[in-house]
């Protein structure tokens, strides 16, 4: 089993930064991909950034060049440092963490944190 947790949103005004964290524990060790995803009122869930476990990154086109996906494998976290945010940024931002066993993919979400982002 994998736990996922994020933490680190809040409210930043336009032009600003915030740093997520996605903390995960368990069965760690069979997590291949981690990402941060987005969902904005009465919008589907989007993929904001990856991370693989050999560190191949990729960006949404709409964050290339503000946002970074990064990782402490010391402690199982995941962060994601957004920069020059946009009012059109604020959602609700997700960390899901995959794993595979045996050939399975699993997908494991976190609970979510709130980013709004004030003009």
């Amino acid at each position: 089993q994998v736990q996922v947790v994020e933490s680190g949103g809040g409210l930043v005004q336009a032009g600003g930064s915030l740093r997520l964290s996605c903390t995960v524990s368990g069965s760690t060790f069979s997590i291949t991909f981690t990402g941060w995803y987005r969902q904005a009122p009465e919008k589907q869930r989007e993929l904001v950034a990856g991370i693989s476990s050999e560190g191949t990154t990729n960006y949404a086109d709409p964050v290339k060049g503000r946002f970074a996906i990064s990782r402490d494998n010391a402690k199982n976290t995941v962060y994601l440092q957004m920069n020059s945010v946009k009012p059109e940024d604020t959602a609700v931002y997700f960390c899901k963490a995959m794993s595979v066993r045996s050939g399975v993919f699993f997908n494991y979400w976190g609970q979510g944190t709130q980013v709004t982002v004030s003009s």
